[in-house]
Order: C-alpha cells, then structure tokens, then sequence
C-alpha cells in the first residue's frame, strides 16, 4: 500500500469496483479499500438488474447469473396479479445475479486495469486541509495508515458514514428508510422464470415482499417496509416469517440478511473539495423499486471519469467536480429517479381497497408498452373514483 494515489475509493461494491476500473484505465493510480474480509459478502442485495442495464457495463456471464428472468408479476392484497411480460416489462425483468462472484469480478477487473484493492481495510476519518478532503486514515488489518489522494469517492453504502465525516448530510428520514429481511430459500415451489412482487398493508406497509428466483427451487425472498411501520412484532422479518410459514412452508433457508435502503431523494450535491460520493451513499438507490445495482455503476463510472479529467488538470476542488453532479441529475437515470420518487409517494398513501381496485382493472389489460406513464394513463382510464387522484399523480410526474 502507498501513502499517495491520484484515487481513493472507499468501498468495493460495484460503485467502488467501477469507478476503480474506468480511473485504472484513464491511467491514475488508484486505490480502492473495503472493510470487508472478503468482496461480495456479506450479500445485502435481492440481486436482480435489468438486462439493458447490466450489458452497458459489461457483458453478462453465466458465471455470476442465478437466473434469467422472463416476466414479472405485481400480486395485489386480494391475490390479483398484473403479469408484466419480457417484451414490455422492460427493466421490471432481468437477471438474478450471483453477487459473491459478481462482485469479485468487477473487482477483479479493477485490479486487472491496474487498481491497489486492498480488504479488510477501515476509513477511519477523512484527512482534511483547508476544509478540502485530501485522503483518509485508514485501519488495514489492524494497522493504522494514513492514504492521501487528489480526490476521494465515497463508495462505503447506505451507510455513507464517509462523507458524513467530511461534513455533507446523509441523514435519511426514518419513513424513507425501509426496513428489510431477506431469506435465501431452497426447496421452495416458484416460478423459476419470473419476479413476483407481493403488495398490501397485511404483507408489507408501504413497501413490498419480493421473491426472485435463484435456481428451479431456490430464490430470494425478502421485504421491504417503511421504517416508521416498524415495533415489536411487526418489524420486516416478523412479516417475512408469516409470509413464509403461510406460502413456502416446507422451504429451507440457507441464508439470512438484514438492513436498511433508503428510497428517499438523492443527495442534495454529491460533491465537495476532493470528494466525490456514489452509488448508494448518494442515495441513488430506486425509491420505488429499491433497485440499486446498476444506478451504482452508473454513478462510479461518471464519477471516475470527471474525477480522471479533474487530476489531470490539477483542480479538484467543488467547483471542477460539479459536472459529475450536474451530468448524473440531467441523465435518463436521475430523471427516473425523480419520477419514481413521485410515485412512491403517491401509492404508499392507497390503503388495500385502492391497490385491489387498481390491479382488478388492469389485471387483463395488454399495454402496448409497459411504462409508467402508460400505465397511468390505462389506471386513470379505468378508474374514474380515482380519476382526481390519479390525475394529481400524471401531473405530478409532467
């Protein structure tokens, strides 16, 4: 390990592991630490990506995929379900990774590009000059060490403990963290081609249950719930358990994970002087779906790049990283986010009856496209009770 590097990544997630190949290549030298032992565990993750997504990235590998997904299906409270086929379900299908070797592969490529990734290594605290972030002190394998660098990128996850330190706001409000669990589950009877999303205040408030498949009798089951639902007995593992012990009785688990995503708005800036912040630590997770995968590799490539330009030029202050900020908010990515943090909001406030009268009317439908708009503009067709609501919504999003 150096004492100096034109890069330091703080997280070796696909954020980090992007953002540490495409800085490798443009020539720097890069550093890239995870506190972890190992890369790509502990899984935290329903692991599945849209298709198109993925392939912007890199080419898909049947190393690392679980599954290859064909359609999707929202399950309402009263059992209807919406059937999103593969040809119009877009990014609502994909694959279900393996992130254990996916992780390690784009990590991998990091180090091939010519990338220090280092394990088991802990920022401790941001070094500082002048109000300028400069670097980090870091515990590597219980040894203190002090990593300096012309930029650093925050990469360290819904935590964001990193750039919390160096003085940007990362609070999340507690009801737009939702509260999670999620079981590996094996001999379990599912639809080994299809995502299945559960819906209801009974199964999940304010967010939903998930199962994706990994295998012919192997998927991830879990749920999301609004962190303000959450107190004894009815926490986001209480909900999994009932929905198990009632669907997937005889299922096995094999693993078993917990933590939190935020579905709030994204980082009012992602940038100050030497620092950069990306992926989930930007907050640039789908505040509707709780999708976060490809909008981190997004945000690690972009922030890279404009970091790359910035040393070469020998300016790294706010000012000269701001594109990267500007350039993710004007993207097709950052405009969805936006959009779906409108229809979170909008479809958290349904009660049961709502959710029910809007899946029973679309239920049979055959969108030409599935999209959000389309499918407003179907709901607000067929339900005229609601034709106010619904039009607020439409409005809302433009």
């Amino acid at each position: 390990m150096k004492s100096k590097y034109d890069m330091l990544i703080v997280g070796g997630g696909p954020a980090g592991a992007l953002a540490a190949r495409t800085a490798a290549e443009a020539g720097n030298t890069v550093c890239l630490i995870e506190k972890r032992p190992a890369i790509g565990t502990p899984i935290r993750c329903a692991e599945g990506i849209g298709k198109d997504i993925l392939k912007e990235f890199i080419k898909p590998d049947p190393r690392w995929i679980s599954a290859d997904i064909e359609r999707a299906r929202i399950i309402a409270p009263n059992g209807t379900a919406v059937r999103l086929e593969q040809d119009k379900a877009g990014n609502e299908v994909g694959y279900v990774l393996d992130r254990k070797v996916f992780d390690r592969e784009l990590v991998w490529q990091a180090a091939e590009a010519g990338a220090d990734v280092f394990v088991k290594t802990r920022a401790t605290a941001p070094i500082m000059e002048n109000g300028a972030v400069r670097g980090a002190k870091v515990i590597s394998a219980g040894t203190p060490v002090d990593i300096r660098a012309d930029v650093v990128l925050a990469a360290d996850g819904t935590e964001a403990q990193f750039a919390r330190w160096a003085g940007l706001d990362t609070t999340v409000p507690l009801r737009e963290m939702m509260s999670c669990a999620q079981y590996l589950l094996t001999d379990i009877d599912i639809d080994a081609a299809s995502t299945d999303f559960y819906l209801g205040n009974d199964v999940a408030p304010e967010g939903y249950l998930w199962v994706f498949p990994k295998g012919e009798r192997t998927a991830n089951v879990g749920i999301g719930i609004s962190g303000r639902k959450s107190r004894d007995g009815s926490r986001a593992k209480d909900y999994l358990d009932r929905f198990i012990a009632k669907n997937f009785p005889g299922g096995k688990t094999i693993e078993a994970i917990a933590g939190g995503v935020p579905v709030c708005r994204p980082l009012p800036c992602t940038v100050a002087d030497g620092l950069m912040v990306i992926g989930d630590a930007a907050r640039v997770v789908d505040p509707l779906t709780g999708g976060g995968i490809g909008n981190a590799m997004f945000t690690g490539r972009l922030a890279a790049r404009v970091a790359s330009e910035c040393i070469s030029a020998g300016d790294c202050s706010k000012a000269a990283l701001m594109p990267y900020d500007a350039e993710w908010r004007a993207s097709r990515m950052g405009k969805f986010l936006e959009r779906n943090y409108k229809v979170k909001e909008f479809f958290i406030t349904l009660d049961d009856k709502k959710l029910n009268a809007l899946a029973d009317s679309i239920a049979s439908v055959g969108l030409e496209e599935f999209s959000v708009s389309a499918l407003i503009r179907e709901l607000i067709k067929r339900n005229p009770k609601m034709l106010f609501e619904l039009k607020a919504l439409k409005d809302a999003l433009g």
